[in-house]
């Protein structure tokens, strides 16, 4: 059993994933961040890796790659600063990406390095289904890593089961179709989420794209197991002092 499905079997909601930019504010902030996360109460982190042309992502999330990839940071750099992260990373931690920057590393190289570091499982938005069947799951696989489809309001019921059967680890339900950090109102989603729950999938769900407080995350944990929140924290970042203390003082609005 993987990481990820552990936290889901020992807790099944108000599960929390925290998006954070590899690299950002700081190229050497990474590690830090990753540790504050985990100490204000982070189930999940979701590590985005920089990349130039980020199509799922809002402006807020493509500024800070792009602030990360001035930094200095490359995929090569970030499995340096990974390296031992699990000496004091307990939570599990996926890798979100895109699937043009894994090609020019070497798909399998990405994978067996993010494997050998401790990486739970990987998000590429921009890898089709058919490939995945047919070029790059079995590879996924065989380094023991979890696989998360992203669900949109728009995606047939016939496709999310589909989707559903091939992920692991989690479904990544988008909450409405357009980029991240645009406001959303969840209860216009309901209907969406109410459709979801209905398939009886096999994966836990987390709710994505929108949650930004207290209030957003609860109203997204009534309708699936957590949420992800990354716009609004890469906010809290942007002017951050420091960024442990800029960390705890999200995370407590959220869950205290």
């Amino acid at each position: 059993m993987s990481r990820i499905q552990d936290l889901f079997k020992g807790k099944n909601k108000n599960i929390l994933n925290v998006y954070c930019t590899a690299g950002y504010p700081e190229l050497n902030s990474t590690r830090t961040i990753m540790k504050a996360l985990q100490d204000g109460g982070v189930d999940l982190i979701e590590l985005g890796v920089p990349y130039s042309d980020p199509l799922a992502d809002g402006p807020v999330i493509q500024a800070s790659g792009s602030k990360a990839i001035q930094n200095g940071m490359t995929v090569k750099k970030l499995f340096e600063q990974l390296e031992g992260f699990r000496t004091e990373i307990t939570v599990p931690v996926v890798l979100m990406g895109y699937i043009n920057q894994v090609l020019q590393y070497g798909f399998e190289r990405f994978c067996a390095d993010a494997a050998s570091v401790g990486v739970d499982g990987l998000i590429f938005p921009d890898l089709p289904m058919y490939e995945f069947e047919t070029m790059y799951g079995d590879i996924i696989r065989k380094h023991k890593l979890d696989f998360i489809f992203l669900v949109t309001p728009e995606t047939s019921e016939e496709r999310i089961k589909k989707l559903d059967s091939l992920s692991s680890g989690f479904l990544y339900a988008v909450s409405s179709s357009s980029t991240t950090g645009k406001d959303k109102n969840l209860t216009d989603q309901d209907a969406y989420f109410k459709r979801l729950k209905s398939l009886n999938i096999k994966n836990p769900v987390l709710v994505g794209f929108g949650i930004k407080d207290k209030e957003t995350f609860d109203k997204a944990c009534s309708y699936a197991n957590g949420a992800i929140i990354g716009t609004a924290y890469i906010k809290a970042l942007e002017n951050a002092g420091d960024v442990s203390v800029a960390t705890k003082e999200f995370l407590d609005r959220i869950l205290r």
